[in-house]
């Protein structure tokens, strides 16, 4: 979902989108992967926020927090796939 989330970023802020749209189409974007994914995993789509209730919660929550960490490491190939899709 971040991943996905970055490209509608990246796609929205580029010089050749239409100007003005950048907001609207960032808001749905983040609104559909929290209608989405939040009944299936409890996403959140910030890690400060994951972090923060991992400590607060403590036992499992930490031993699940490497997801929270590791998995948007991973997002960033959407720069590359990114770029990859806009020089085509």
């Amino acid at each position: 979902m971040t991943f996905m989330f970055l490209i509608v970023i990246l796609g929205a802020t580029d010089k050749s989108a239409p100007q003005g749209f950048a907001g609207l189409a960032i808001g749905l974007a983040l609104t559909l992967i929290h209608l989405i994914s939040i009944p299936v995993t409890n996403t959140s789509v910030n890690p400060a926020r994951s972090i923060s209730q991992a400590l607060f919660v403590g036992d499992w929550a930490l031993s699940q927090l490497w997801v929270f960490i590791l998995i948007p490491i991973f997002a960033l190939a959407a720069g590359a796939v990114y770029k990859y899709l806009k020089s085509e």
